[in-house]
Order: structure tokens, then sequence, then C-alpha cells
């Protein structure tokens, strides 16, 4: 069907999402609807794309190239930021290789756009297109503001390994002396990630994310005293266009001293106030944003395992402060909240103590009405590389070591046993005596602190057996 100004243009197709060989370049076919008077189409339009599967990419400008000339050819540049591309008027045949570092490097895809496709054009695809008709304009939306100081990498329009099937040869176009000067293949320099910003990279789970995420260029690695998240300061720390994840592996963890002054101010400002300035960033990005949780945000009442979707009910100022943060992170529209247990890793931690008590000859009373599992930090490492290598829906999981629950004073034994002690000199004591005995003010404790798995388990996901994990640890 043509109509005024319709260039022949295919009216009437339904919104369809194409996926191409190059991961995140993404073709829409977008419907156009037309009459005698010409046409009309809705060029973006964010509740329909995004619920048929574009990345909610948050678009920050708005911009228009017109060419007046068939065969005018520009790129091939890939930019620090996503695209979606479209045309208003004419047509063009475009070109994507993906300069990205990994396995798709050098890969290229080629298509026709008229006004009734777009194209999605993720960070680090080069891109570059040729006019096919006169007066041609295509407009395209990025999510970051143009900058001098942005990093771009550049593909030559002939490279021979790329090998674009260009519909009008270069040698009849019009180029840019830019445009001809850029280096072959084999000369780009690809395009590195986003960086990922650990912040509480000395604690136990810092350590263990050092060995899980590696020591690659792009991920940094931050304590308290190269970033204080409460700087009022943080907002300009970083060019935080520049990240694609913040996990945050800092907490105020002295469960007991938070119930003391000094310690209820540290513990809000780590976990709260701390938390929702990393939040406002990550919100503000399009940063992806992974927060470690507790079971101590629920008062362990329940007789079944917690869900990762039961209320939460806090009995103490750490555990207030801990739900208080996972309220906030939820508002980030990118966020994994990662809830966990009995944490052991590198450091101070109790299954170290009860190995050095064993070792000393100190018999212990530990408590045993008190329901847990263990959760190693290898294992809360590796679920949190998981999530961010093989996205899944954002939200909140939980995470622990796997095999059955058991109690503070079964795992003292089992400490005993593994180091070659007499188990029997753990004495099980409840709460309530563990409490009477104290000289110092005692958080209140969840007697259950079982984390249902089968959310993260139903991934694909599996766990470490926790009793082989002890063994290992120990060993």
């Amino acid at each position: 069907m043509t109509v005024a100004g319709g260039d022949d243009i295919e009216f009437g197709k339904a919104l369809t999402r194409i996926e191409t060989p190059i991961p995140g370049l993404v073709v829409f076919e977008l419907p156009v609807h037309g009459d005698a008077r010409g046409w009309f189409k809705e060029n973006w339009q964010r509740e329909k794309m995004t619920g048929a599967g574009l990345p909610d990419f948050g678009p920050v400008q708005n911009n228009v190239s017109f060419n007046d000339a068939v065969g005018t050819t520009r790129g091939i540049h890939a930019e620090p930021w996503d695209k979606w591309v479209s045309v208003a008027t004419g047509r063009i045949f475009g070109a994507w290789v993906d300069l990205r570092e990994g396995p798709t490097f050098g890969h290229v895809f080629t298509t026709e756009i008229d006004p009734s496709r777009a194209i999605f054009v993720p960070r680090g695809v080069g891109n570059s297109y040729q006019t096919l008709e006169p007066d041609t304009a295509y407009t395209y939306l990025v999510n970051d503001h143009w900058s001098p100081e942005a990093s771009y990498s550049f593909l030559n329009l002939a490279d021979e390994t790329a090998a674009i099937a260009w519909p009008i040869p270069l040698a009849d176009v019009e180029i840019s002396a830019k445009d001809r000067e850029h280096p072959r293949l084999v000369d780009v320099t690809p395009v590195p990630p986003k960086k990922t910003l650990v912040v509480g990279a000395a604690g136990q789970l810092g350590l263990a994310l050092r060995q899980a995420l590696g020591g690659s260029a792009h991920v940094e690695y931050v304590t308290r005293a190269d970033l204080d998240v409460t700087d009022p300061g943080l907002d300009n720390a970083r060019r935080w266009r520049d990240y694609g994840v913040i996990v945050n592996a800092a907490a105020y963890t002295a469960v007991d001293l938070a119930e003391t002054p000094d310690g209820r101010q540290e513990a809000w400002a780590a976990n709260v106030t701390g938390v929702a300035a990393l939040a406002r960033i990550a919100a503000s990005h399009g940063i992806t944003l992974v927060h470690v949780s507790s079971d101590y945000v629920f008062d362990g009442t329940l007789d079944r395992p917690y869900r990762e979707d039961d209320a939460v009910r806090p009995l103490g100022v750490y555990g207030q402060t801990k739900a208080a943060g996972d309220a906030v992170v939820a508002t980030v529209p990118r966020h994994y909240i990662v809830r966990t247990s009995w944490v052991i890793g590198e450091g101070k931690n109790f299954v170290r103590t009860m190995a050095s008590l064993a070792e000393r000859g100190v018999d212990p009373r530990v408590v045993d009405d008190q329901v847990g599992r263990l959760t190693f930090t290898s294992d809360l490492a590796r679920v949190i590389s998981y999530l961010l290598r093989s996205p899944h829906p954002y939200g909140v999981y939980n995470a622990t070591s796997a095999g059955a629950a058991t109690s503070w004073a079964d795992i003292a034994r089992s400490v005993f046993r593994l180091t070659g002690n007499d188990p029997a000199r753990v004495q099980g004591i409840s709460t309530d005596e563990y409490f009477a005995a104290a000289s110092s003010p005692v958080a209140p404790r969840p007697r259950n602190s079982v984390l249902d798995l089968s959310k993260i388990e139903r991934t694909g996901f599996r766990l470490s057996d926790g009793p082989t994990a002890l063994a290992a640890y120990l060993s």
C-alpha cells in the first residue's frame, strides 16, 4: 500500500521482536498506520516495547540525522551507550559489527530499515548506515548524554574480515575522511564490558568475590577507605554511567553491638544510609545493584523454611536495618537481593572459633534451639556471579549452602569431630540460658533461620552440600 509520503511502507505489522546473531542486537517490526493523508507510528512506546522484550534502557537523549543524497555512508562506530535506531523518512541499509570483548567479537549483521522497522543496538556494537533513498532521516534514542570525553571504538567500512556487502559500492558513495581511516578488525581493541564495582572488598564475602569475579580490568574492588558510601559526594565519586553492576558486599554485622547506642547509629549508617545512596545511584544510571540480605529480617517463628516473599518481622536493630536496606534496594529497577544466613568465609567466624576452642581444650556451651544452615562465602559468591553472568529475573533469591538444617550446637560438634576432638565436649544450651548468662547487650535471634532454596535451584544452580563444604573448609 502506498500513501502520501509512504514510500511503499508496509502497513499493519504487529510489534514483533527479531533476534540477530549478535547478542543483544534486536530488530523490531513496528506497526505503522496510514491512509491517503500519510502515516503514523509509535516510534518509542516504553510499555509495549519492553513488554515485547526490549531492555528498559532508559533513554535520555533523542538525535536526528538527515542525508539528502542516496549512498551517504556513515560508520562503523561502537559507542559507549545503547541506541534505539529507526527511520523517519526514506530507507537505509544498516550494518552492525560486534566489537565487544568475547566470543562474538567480529560477528556481523545487516538489514534494511524503513519507517516500519527499528533496531536496538547495545553498547559496544559498531553501527553504520548507507542511505538507499533521497531525503532520508533517521532518529536514535541513547541512554547517556553525549560527551567529548566518551570513548569510542571504530572499524573500517571496507574491512575484509567483516566483508560487508554494501548495496552501493564504497568507491561510489560519500564517506568522511575519518571513516576511511579507521582500523581493520585485527587492529581494533575490543570494547570491555561496563565496570563492576564490588563494595566491601576486604570482608569475608568480598574476598570470595575476588575469586569468583576474578581480576579483570573492568572489575573494581573497593574498601571503605577507597569509597565511603555515606559520603555526601558519592554522586560525583565515579563516572557512574561507566558502571553496569554494583555488588554491595559491605555491611555492619556486629549483631550484639548494634543493640548499643553507638552500634545502633553505625548499623543504620552502613546498612541503610549507605545502601540508600547506592540505590539512588543505581536507579539513576541504569546499574544493576546486588545486595546481600540476612535471615535476621525474620522473627524465626514459622514452622517451615522462609521463602523470598515471606513478610519480614525483624527482632533486633541489626535485623531492622537489614530489612530497611532490602526495602530500599527493592525500589531499584535492576536489583538482586541475595538473602543468606550463618556466613562462613575467610576471617573470624563461628567455625574458626569452635576449632580454636577445640584445640585449646575449651568445652563450649552452644545454643541448640536455633536452627539453620551455614553459608560458605564461596557459595554466596558463586550465586552472585551466576545471577550476573546469566541474567535471571530481578528480585530476591535465598542462598545458603545445601543440606539438612541443623543447630549451632550440632555444627560445633561437627567442627570438634572434623578436627579430631570429642564432639561430646560441646554442651547444648537454650537461647534463654544464653541470654541469661550474657554480661553485655545481646541481640534477639530468630529460632528458625532456615531459608527455602527452591527458587535459586529452579534456575539450575546447584549449591554446595553444607557438611561436605564444612569438612573441606576445615581441611
